[in-house]
């Protein structure tokens, strides 16, 4: 007679690894969401403090928000929003095209200074950007750039460029070169080969440069407290702290509503780039 095993031990360890994945998976997800349900229900709250706040308050209000779009005062909501959305979005397209046209040229195109371009941008990667805030704020008062929303978006444009180009640069290379071997055949420029071949094929990545250039300005504090000093010309970052810096008039509930509300154009920008961000960052992390 011949003896089966049972892989009894086996299915148990695996079983036991699922089970530490889910709980691993589980406490990442409440760390989470546990801040962002707790800055919706602090939206909600009445009153200012935080203190008297709860996750899941007992007298829902709208005050906050509704407060936020009256500019009584100093709180210029929607002009801080305006201002956000035009850096934003400013950003995002010359990021992306100044992004694809350089990778373009470093993927394809073998020049003199091609290697010494690639590890240009990959030692600009390492440098901080807070090691530049001084000599930024110095350039502007000298060209007389100090609360100009162009000057911030160039700004931001410069300090993306590297990090996206390779990124671009890396899944242009996964692109056979005999699509444009053929295309040349036919009589097709380099410029018509990149947006009628490549760029249709790189989507995927050029959402996720796009979104990663709408997201950073969005959410930076740094780089805009140093060139925009007029409380006029803030944008979001800098309109909501200035509802805490002072502690006889902080209105934290108002900063929770005015937080929530900055994060509408994030996730309609991800909605809208969904399918294509995924794939693209799978693609970065397999092809680069």
């Amino acid at each position: 007679m011949t003896s089966t095993k049972h892989p009894t031990g086996r299915i148990r360890r695996i079983n036991t690894s699922l089970l530490l994945s889910y709980l691993v998976i589980s406490f990442v997800i409440v760390i989470i969401l546990y801040p962002i349900m707790w800055t919706i229900g602090a939206s909600f709250n009445p009153g200012n403090s935080l203190i008297s706040t709860s996750m899941i308050p007992s007298k829902a209000t709208l005050e906050h928000y509704q407060a936020l779009f009256q500019n009584e005062g100093s709180l210029q909501y929607l002009k801080w929003f305006k201002n956000s959305i035009f850096v934003s979005v400013s950003t995002m397209i010359l990021s992306t095209l100044s992004v694809t046209f350089t990778a373009y040229a470093f993927s394809r195109f073998r020049f003199t200074g091609r290697k010494n371009g690639l590890m240009m941008f990959m030692l600009l990667q390492m440098i901080p950007q807070f090691s530049a805030l001084i000599a930024i704020f110095v350039l502007g008062q000298m060209l007389g750039l100090i609360n100009n929303h162009l000057f911030l978006v160039f700004i931001y444009v410069g300090g993306q460029i590297p990090m996206n180009t390779y990124l671009m640069k890396g899944y242009f290379d996964t692109i056979p070169l005999s699509l444009d071997e053929s295309a040349k055949i036919d009589g097709a420029s380099p410029t018509r080969i990149l947006l009628n071949i490549l760029i249709p094929l790189a989507k995927p990545m050029l959402s996720v440069v796009a979104i990663n250039g709408f997201t950073g300005p969005l959410g930076d504090f740094a780089l805009s407290s140093v060139v925009l000093r007029n409380v006029e010309s803030y944008t979001l970052p800098l309109g909501l702290y200035q509802l805490v810096t002072n502690p006889m008039t902080a209105s934290y509930t108002k900063f929770a509503a005015g937080s929530i509300l900055i994060s509408v154009p994030v996730v309609i920008i991800f909605l809208l780039f969904q399918d294509n961000f995924v794939s693209g960052l799978t693609a970065g992390g397999t092809k680069g």
